[in-house]
C-alpha cells in the first residue's frame, strides 16, 4: 500500500508541474508560432482564457501568418467574456481603430509631407532676370537669393530632422496600427522623404544655376560699363 500511495504521489506531482499555456508561451516567445498557435488553438478551444487572448493577438499582428481582425475580435470576445482585462482592453482598441480609420488611412497612403515645407519653410525661388544693369537691381537679386538660400538650407535641415517620418505618426494612432499597417506606412512614408529631397534637390538646381546665368551676364555687363566708362575719362 505505501508503494502505491508513492507512485499516485508521483503521478499527482507529474501533473501539477504540467503547464500547457507556459509551454505554448515559450513557443511563441522562440518565434514558433505555427507551433504556438497549434498549442493557443487547442487550449482556447478548450476555454483558456489566456489562449484565447494570445490567439486574438495572433491574428491581429500577424503571427498566425496572416491578420485577419474578425478573428482576432472573436478570440478576444471569448477571452473577454471570462473575465480577462487584457482582452477587454484589445476589444476597446479595436474599437478605436474603427473611428480612428481614417486617420490610420492618411499614415499609410494618403500623407504627403505638404506641412513640412510650409510656413517658414516654404522656400519660394527667387525670380532671376537674364541680366541686371542697375546697382539696386543688383543688390535685391543677390539678397533674394541669399534670402532662398538661407532658406533652402533650414528646409533641408527641417528634413533631416525629421527623418524618419514615422516619428510624425502620432502616438495613439501608432498604437493602434497592425504590424502590415506599420509596414506600410514605413514604406510610404520613406517614398514622400525620398519625393521631397528630390523635388527640394531639382529645385535648388535650377535656382542656382539661372543665378550663375545671371551672375555670368551682369558680371560682362559690369566689366564692359566700367571699362568704357574709364576709356570715356582718359579722352
Amino acid at each position: 500500500m505505501k508503494k502505491y500511495l508513492f507512485v499516485l504521489s508521483l503521478l499527482i506531482c507529474g501533473a501539477a508541474l504540467a503547464d500547457p499555456i507556459g509551454d505554448a508561451n515559450a513557443l511563441f516567445a522562440k518565434k514558433s508560432y505555427p507551433q504556438a498557435m497549434q498549442a493557443y488553438t487547442k487550449l482556447a478551444n478548450a476555454g483558456n482564457a489566456e489562449a484565447q487572448l494570445h490567439l486574438g493577438e495572433m491574428y491581429l499582428y500577424g503571427e498566425a501568418g496572416v491578420i485577419d481582425l474578425e478573428k482576432a475580435e472573436g478570440w478576444f470576445k471569448k477571452s473577454a467574456a471570462k473575465g480577462n482585462k487584457t482582452a477587454i482592453a484589445a476589444l476597446e482598441m479595436m474599437k478605436r481603430r474603427e473611428t480612428r480609420r481614417a486617420d490610420i488611412a492618411y499614415w499609410i497612403s494618403t500623407y504627403d509631407g505638404s506641412d513640412l515645407k510650409a510656413g517658414k519653410y516654404r522656400c519660394v525661388a527667387p525670380r532671376i532676370p537674364a541680366m541686371s544693369k542697375q546697382n539696386d537691381e543688383i543688390e535685391a537679386v543677390s539678397a533674394k537669393v541669399s534670402a532662398w538660400q538661407e532658406c533652402y538650407n533650414g528646409y533641408v535641415q527641417h528634413l533631416n530632422n525629421s527623418s524618419p517620418l514615422t516619428k510624425l505618426i502620432p502616438k495613439d494612432i501608432a498604437d493602434l496600427l497592425t504590424k502590415d499597417e506599420s509596414e506600410q506606412a514605413n514604406k510610404h512614408l520613406a517614398r514622400v522623404l525620398a519625393n521631397l529631397s528630390e523635388e527640394a534637390r531639382v529645385s535648388s538646381k535650377l535656382v542656382l544655376a539661372d543665378f550663375a546665368v545671371w551672375r555670368d551676364a551682369t558680371d560682362k555687363y559690369v566689366t564692359e560699363h566700367n571699362q568704357m566708362v574709364k576709356s570715356a575719362k582718359s579722352r
